[in-house]
């Protein structure tokens, strides 16, 4: 069974600092691309960055590029979104999900979350400004 667990959200002023993890189980972590989504209140769920661990391809979401920035430690199958410079808009719960490995793709491709799921709980992310 696939899981996964996010944690390392909270509440930071507005061009504060977060690091989220998402620790994986149950599946090959170097088969699969591992992404980051968030959702705020009465707003649809949108990708914000993708990492492919077979070649270690990053891509983000304009929103969030320069500011965010999507790691991997394989050894512990867990994947880390670094969050700089955060901005109220960034508030959000953010998920963390699994998808099939690919290569070649543009980062509006990477980020269309219909190719991801086994979504965890989520972890809330708020920005005060």
């Amino acid at each position: 069974e696939v899981q996964l667990a996010e944690s390392g959200g909270g509440i930071v002023q507005a061009g504060g600092s977060l690091t989220l993890a998402c620790a994986g189980s149950g599946f090959y972590y170097e088969e699969s691309a591992i992404a980051w989504s968030r959702q705020a209140p009465g707003k649809e769920r949108e990708g914000v960055a993708v990492i492919s661990p077979h070649d270690d391809g990053t891509y983000y979401d304009d929103s969030v590029l320069g500011r965010f920035t999507i790691s991997s430690d394989k050894a512990k199958n867990t994947v880390y979104l670094q969050m700089n410079n955060l901005k109220p808009e960034d508030t959000a719960v953010y998920y963390c999900g699994t998808g099939p490995p690919f290569s070649g793709l543009t980062s509006a491709q990477a980020l269309g979350l219909f190719q991801y799921g086994n979504w965890g709980r989520g972890t809330q992310v708020t920005v005060s400004s």
